[in-house]
């Protein structure tokens, strides 16, 4: 074909091909090539796309078929595209429009391969009209023969873009076109797949809802009309669902409940249940939380208020309340969908504060509080909770302590978390495993709610006397922050400050009423009490001033009006009394209760058969450390001054107090010492207490509970208390008042012990 001089009409914002017959509304410029064109033979021109960053190379020869205007009056015309065309240079012509040469592209000899590509196009495009159900489109489309001609009937195609029909406008090749037409109508038809298959799946979706909310007012006005409206209330437990404050998760396992109460018969007993599951998930707190407490001296003054002493255990809250708060400030609140809670267990004797402390760190930090009392729970389901195949099935303590609080950050105290016991029912303390397991009690499930509930928000606090009988998988789970006790100045002021308030109280008097002296509370703590806590001495102010009540007010009491009171005093020192006979040591102890002071004897009997016996109730590992004591002695007799016809006697080792099960490796060297005393007949110094097990060789080894061990000797009146060298480090723990108050000698070999524990005057021997 020959190049033609054709005026040129760009177009934005639609692209043609050949073969299309489109009214376009004629602005200025495409009005100037109009025409231009009815000025030329044929009353043809050239359209082309419009680019930003070139002109096209391609256009389309196209001839004004009509000439009007559109409905709105503004002028239009009809254009019919003949056949694609290059674009030339430019050149000069009549009119204002813009003039080009034009080289019309010759249709291209259909070879085989562009047929079958051809074929395949056509049934790709009367898919998509079958889809649109464009049955007389159809036709037209299968009438097509050519090729070239089937590839430009895609100008039609409303899910091309105009970039994709400028590309097929650029590309005369006809098997290229082709094969860009097939690729591309592969996709949209995938995407129209997968569009309608979810445009199905959303509209049955809504058809059901629509038929089930139908289906259940017809029922409700069924029900009305037979007097049975609202006699269960299925139709209330759905709306509380739907809008109640839920994660998802627990939304869906509540509506599918809500299904089975809704198919379920009156008289199906599992109706029960169900209602009872759906009330006990409605009344939880999911997303329920308090806001933390973020300054710090106002934490630390609320815990001063509420306990004297105790500083690990506050400077431990308050570091807490400072990392929370900086979390929270660099948005760490939140890490991997842990919350960032604590399990800290209080371990001290009983009365020294641990569950009171407990309330003071919620005060604290501004939580909800709640105890779960954990002494004596046998059944681990009491902590899971029962499976609802059971009759009478409910939660166990731990869901039902986030419900009592109402938030899901509470500050849950576990009392008495060694005193968990375990039987067929099963092990409740392997069930705590999880709960105290920051690494896991994120998706702690309950037995009986069967959903995750997240608890690594909630603050644990444990509370135990012993740790022996804690086992050592929960015990690792745990931050351990030991009280082991009051010193007397401590016991003093914590009765100022908060026992004798609290006692006038509950007396019905004021403090201008009765008035307790200083000498009369240090009085009550050294000879009336001999605990580690506070318990005691609370219940004789409570008996002082119950007895004051009764007499003239106001009153004052004194130390020596004590007596008349609560009676005498219940302990006075008897270390000089226990220890003034040889074979008698003062030794240490830690029990339930706090440290204690054990005194040990040992006597020589008549006879000639040598032997050990030990009475007091001993455990395995105090009998050893009896028979360790007498090994030593009889093997270093001769260094230690000791007649070995001695030994040749029966001895008996006996640890008072025989009613109270005893052992625990720290009393070998108080043994060792009570069998040279007596059998050198020098009495151990009064004044002296020790502690620590002993090797066959006789080095010291070190012992727990230090500070307990020393608060238990200046309870007693000791001066002097033997420690092992290795435990020297533990007195970092022991406060200042009672290191002032004893002399601590460290010692690595019992020798050291016997050298300047006993009296150096023999008093006779008590074979």
């Amino acid at each position: 074909m020959s190049t033609k001089r054709l005026p040129v009409l760009f177009l934005d914002d639609i692209v043609l091909l050949p073969g299309m017959v489109v009214p376009i509304e004629l602005d200025e410029p495409a009005q100037q090539a109009v025409d231009a064109a009815r000025t030329s033979a044929g009353s043809e021109l050239l359209i082309a796309p419009r680019l930003e960053d070139r002109y096209a190379s391609y256009g389309v020869v196209a001839s004004v078929e009509r000439v009007g205007k559109v409905r709105g009056g503004s002028p239009a015309a009809v254009l019919r595209t003949g056949v694609r065309a290059r674009i030339g240079s430019g050149v000069t012509g009549p009119g204002a429009a813009l003039w080009v040469e034009a080289s019309p592209v010759p249709p291209a000899e259909s070879g085989a391969q562009v047929k079958d590509l051809a074929a395949e196009y056509k049934q790709l495009v009367v898919s998509v009209l079958q889809r649109r159900e464009a049955w007389q489109v159809i036709d037209s489309v299968s009438a097509i023969d050519d090729p070239g001609d089937l590839a430009d009937t895609a100008g039609w195609a409303s899910y091309l873009s105009n970039d994709r029909k400028r590309e097929l406008l650029e590309t005369p090749d006809v098997e290229a076109r082709l094969r860009l037409l097939i690729e591309w109508t592969k996709d949209y038809l995938a995407e129209s797949e997968v569009s309608d298959s979810i445009e199905k799946d959303v509209r049955e979706s809504v058809e059901k809802r629509n038929r089930e909310y139908l289906l259940r007012e017809q029922l409700k006005a069924i029900r009305k009309e037979l007097g049975e409206d609202g006699s269960d209330g299925k139709d209330d437990y759905r709306s509380r669902v739907e809008a109640a404050d839920l994660p998802s998760a627990v939304q869906e396992a509540a509506l599918r409940e809500v299904e089975k109460l809704e198919r379920a018969g009156d008289q199906n007993p599992e109706a029960g249940w169900i209602r009872t599951w759906l009330d006990t998930v409605l009344d939880l707190p999911w997303k329920a939380r308090t806001t933390d407490s973020t300054d710090l001296d106002a934490a630390r003054a609320v815990l001063d208020a509420d306990h004297h002493g105790l500083d690990e255990v506050k400077e431990r809250i308050v570091e807490y309340l400072g990392v929370r708060a900086r979390r929270e400030s660099r948005g760490l609140s939140v890490v991997g969908g842990r919350g960032s809670g604590a399990v800290i267990l209080l371990a001290g004797p009983p009365g020294v504060g641990k569950t009171s402390l407990g309330e003071s760190v919620a005060r604290t930090l501004g939580r909800k509080f709640v105890r779960v009392a954990l002494g004596g729970v046998r059944d681990e389901a009491e902590i899971r909770g029962h499976r609802r195949t059971y009759v009478g099935a409910l939660p166990g303590r731990i869901v039902r302590a986030i419900r009592e609080a109402g938030s899901m950050n509470p500050v849950v105290l576990l009392d008495e978390v060694d005193k968990v016991g375990s039987d067929y029912r099963g092990d409740p303390a392997a069930a705590l495993l999880e709960v105290l397991d920051p690494a896991q009690n994120h998706t702690f499930r309950d037995h009986y709610l069967d959903l995750d509930l997240d608890l690594s928000d909630v603050l644990f606090i444990a509370t135990a006397n012993v740790l022996d009988t804690i086992p050592q998988a929960l015990f690792d789970r745990m931050e351990l922050i030991s009280i082991e006790g009051y010193t007397e100045n401590d016991k003093v002021a914590i009765a100022r400050d908060f026992l004798v308030p609290r006692q006038l109280s509950r007396a019905a008097l004021s403090e201008g009423e009765v008035t307790v002296t200083e000498d009369a509370l240090r009085e009550m703590a050294a000879n009336y009490t001999r605990e580690a806590g506070v318990r005691s001495l609370e219940r004789l102010l409570a008996k002082a001033f119950r007895k004051a009540a009764l007499g003239s007010l106001p009153a004052t009491i004194d130390a020596g009006d004590l007596k008349g009171l609560i009676g005498r005093p219940r302990f006075l020192p008897e270390s000089a009394e226990r220890t003034a006979v040889p074979g008698v040591a003062t030794g240490l102890a830690v029990t339930g209760m706090g440290g204690d002071v054990l005194y040990i004897e040992a006597s020589l009997l008549p006879g000639d058969k040598g032997g050990l016996s030990v009475t007091g109730q001993l455990g395995d590992v105090m009998k050893e450390s009896a028979q360790i004591a007498l090994s030593y002695v009889r093997a270093h007799a001769g260094e230690l001054g000791i007649s070995p016809e001695q030994l040749d006697h029966p001895i008996h080792l006996h640890v008072p107090a025989g009613a109270v099960p005893k052992d625990g490796p720290s009393a070998g060297v108080t043994m060792t010492t009570a069998l040279v005393s007596l059998l050198l007949g020098r009495n151990v110094r009064a004044s002296v207490g020790m502690t620590g097990e002993v090797s066959l060789t006789g080095r010291v080894l070190p012992i727990g509970g230090v500070k307990q061990k020393l608060l238990a000797a200046q309870r007693a009146g000791l001066t002097e208390v033997y420690l092992p060298k290795r435990n020297e480090p533990d007195l970092d723990e022991v406060p200042a008042d009672v290191r002032q108050a004893l002399t601590v000698h460290i010692v690595s070999d019992v020798r050291d012990i016997l050298r300047t524990a006993l009296d150096q005057v023999a008093v006779g021997l008590a074979a």
